[in-house]
């Protein structure tokens, strides 16, 4: 009776190592995951970093040339101010 008895502590232990192996897994594969996910959240921050340059540098553009436009429309005299 207590060869059973020991014999059902053993597989009952057996059985909990390999839970705990497979959740050790999937927490490994999860961590995984989620630093790749993490890396391409980085990315389209970076990329729209850039693309807000991006919109400020041809906002000065477009600034600049209203600029020169205004210039030249006082020289011609085509403009009201």
């Amino acid at each position: 009776m207590a060869s059973n008895i020991e014999n059902l502590i053993f597989e009952t232990l057996k059985k909990i190592q390999a839970e705990q192996s497979a959740a050790r897994d999937r927490d490994g594969e999860i961590l995984s995951r989620l630093g790749r996910i993490e890396l391409a959240v980085a990315r389209v921050a970076r990329d729209e970093g850039l693309n807000y340059s991006e919109i400020i540098e041809d906002r000065h553009v477009v600034d600049k040339l209203k600029e020169r436009i205004d210039r030249i429309e006082r020289r011609l005299q085509l403009s009201d101010g």
